[in-house]
């Protein structure tokens, strides 16, 4: 429990630890290096005195559009040490759509990651208000300011200087701090308002039962745009713990070697991976496919015992936790303690796989618009398939189609310069409307069962959440990515984005030669692999719900080729306009079917 009252407060406690270390980054030869709290107070200091000295000040606001780095936390500290606001941009955003959140926000200034980051700026349009563009990489960038010649009176400001600190506690908790935009992927982005009130309250509390201490370190690789990552930062560095910023998902596996992080926080799809990449691994040997096997059925047998914090002291658990277990431990460094999902359900086949293995997973819920947890399993009050009970300072009610509406001090203030949009979102007597369906059983544990928006209805008039059926789907190694369609329709079907590196490696193994993937995705053997996948999935469902039709397509979803948002949820509605003629088809016939 912390007593904070502004995300000032926080740059008032990682900073009071001398020549304490407080974070690793990373420099352009990859190697780890240190950064101590009397380092980043100075770094701090100088960003700020450079942002003053530009004529910046209370309100003004400053873009940040970077991967995971040191600076990226230097740049934020510093904008909110002045009074400023930041406006967090994901690195990977189309020059279009940054010039329309530069244009949206009137940023003054731009602090951007590298020379890819920059050309995007100078392919964004007009920005009319944009006076200075910052640069963290070394190189020649005509019009832009050098970060490391900003750093470079650093050192001489890691003392405490009076009128700096008097400056940073002006913060009120009223104060605007961030702006931060929903990925947009239905309509125009919009921009979530959060005060210094809205993310100091939420830090307060969120992680208290955790019992994170100044032992603890954690890898910082979820997008620091995103509010989650932002908040587990701010949180780390609270109770002393050491922060690694890994700047690209691809460097995660080598960075929880080196770094061996104690807390490990992700969404669903880097536990899937992980889940994917270990049953593929296994399946390439049919003695080890046989031992995973026999390891997880053991596991099953003690996963009450996981559940609740314990360590199984059987014989045939022990065996199977040095052959299987530990060796998926160390996938994550091998000295991780805690695991924590957020950003999107992690489905019931995931989080009892993981506890199959040992590994139990504290699921959490939030939002942006949130600061962002509103619940969130503890080793004392954990219930898989939940995703924990409401924070102590956050009121939950569900409206009569079984939305769940919040209300507490870590709710937003709106959304920028967006009046309209912002009633919709609020009850008339002043609740948030989450957009999201959920209940709450006799204990308090909340469960959310899909979006609102996202929900399907047969032309029967029966209501299917997607998401669970989809999870059951990515269970398997060979499905990364599902997307449920039907509404409107008299059944449901599916598109199945495959996990290539897994398909491939099958595929070979069944001595399928395809040229291409489209071939390959159309080959009777795939399909009849994806087919099977499908059945066994339907055998759960009720009948409404059972997908009648697959299409298996020859691409993988990913943030890059637009299917996904940058934290990794499904973008439906694009992935529903690109595969038109494929959903098109499910129901071609569907006027004298007798599917349904």
């Amino acid at each position: 429990m912390f007593d904070l009252s502004s995300v000032n407060d926080v740059l008032g406690k990682v900073t009071g630890r001398g020549d304490s270390v407080v974070m690793l980054g990373q420099g352009a030869d990859g190697a780890w290096r240190p950064i101590t709290s009397n380092e980043l107070h100075g770094r701090v200091r100088a960003l700020a005195d450079a942002f003053l000295g530009w004529g910046l000040g209370k309100g003004d606001r400053v873009a940040i559009i970077s991967e995971n780095r040191w600076e990226w936390a230097v740049t934020d500290f510093a904008t909110l040490a002045i009074g400023g606001t930041d406006v967090p941009l994901y690195p990977t955003l189309t020059p279009e759509q940054i010039g329309y959140m530069l244009r949206d926000s009137g940023a003054k200034v731009a602090v951007v990651s590298s020379r890819e980051q920059y050309e995007k700026l100078t392919a964004a349009g007009e920005l009319s208000e944009l006076q200075h563009v910052v640069v963290m990489d070394a190189g020649e960038f005509s019009g832009a300011e050098s970060f490391a010649a900003l750093m470079e009176g650093a050192k001489a400001k890691q003392g405490r200087d009076a009128a700096f600190d008097a400056m940073v506690k002006e913060a009120r908790p009223e104060d605007l701090a961030t702006i931060i935009y929903t990925s947009g992927t239905t309509g125009e982005p919009k921009g979530v308002m959060l005060t210094h009130g809205n993310l100091a309250s939420n830090i307060n509390i969120s992680t208290g039962m955790m019992g994170f201490g100044d032992r603890d370190s954690c890898i910082s690789f979820l997008p620091l745009s995103h509010v989650t990552a932002r908040h587990l930062d701010y949180a780390m560095m609270c109770y002393g713990a050491r922060l690694a910023y890994c700047p690209k998902f691809d460097q995660l596996a080598a960075a929880m070697k080196e770094v061996k992080p104690t807390v490990f926080v992700a969404v669903p799809r880097v536990y899937e991976k992980i889940r994917q990449a270990v049953e593929g691994k296994s399946a390439l040997s049919p003695v080890k496919s046989k031992i995973l096997s026999w390891a997880l059925e053991t596991g099953k047998g003690h996963r009450g015992e996981i559940l609740t914090g314990k360590t199984p002291g059987g014989l045939s658990w022990k065996i199977a936790n040095k052959l299987v277990y530990s060796k998926i431990r160390e996938a994550f460094g091998g000295c991780a303690e805690v695991f924590i999902s957020g950003g999107a359900p992690l489905g019931m086949d995931t989080a009892g796989w993981f506890a199959d293995v040992g590994i139990r997973i504290f699921e959490g819920y939030g939002l942006t618009e949130t600061s962002p947890v509103v619940a969130l399993n503890f080793p004392k009050a954990h219930r898989m398939g939940t995703v924990g009970k409401a924070l102590d300072n956050v009121q939950c009610r569900f409206g009569e189609d079984g939305e769940l509406e919040v209300k507490g001090p870590s709710i937003f203030k709106g959304y920028w310069k967006k009046e309209k949009e912002t009633a919709e979102v609020f009850t008339a007597d002043g609740w948030f409307k989450t957009g999201d369906i959920g209940n709450v059983d006799a204990d308090g544990f909340l469960s959310i069962t899909d979006r609102k928006k996202e929900l399907l209805k047969t032309s029967g008039g029966k209501m299917i959440a997607p998401q669970p059926i989809e999870n059951k789907l990515k269970a398997n190694v060979l499905v990364a990515h599902a997307a449920l369609v039907g509404d409107k329709h008299k059944f449901a079907c599916v598109l199945i984005s495959p996990n290539f590196a897994a398909l491939e490696g099958w595929a070979e193994g069944q001595g399928i030669t395809a040229g291409d993937r489209a071939a390959l995705v159309k080959d009777a053997k795939v399909v009849k692999a994806y087919q099977e996948i499908v059945d066994k999935v339907n055998i759960g469902l009720a009948n409404y719900e059972s997908m009648k039709r697959i299409s298996v397509v020859p691409e993988e979803w990913s943030v890059e080729n637009g299917a996904l948002t940058p934290s990794m949820k499904l973008k439906r509605r694009v992935v529903e306009q690109r595969y038109a003629k494929e959903i098109g088809e499910f129901y071609a016939d569907e006027a004298t079917s007798s599917k349904g």
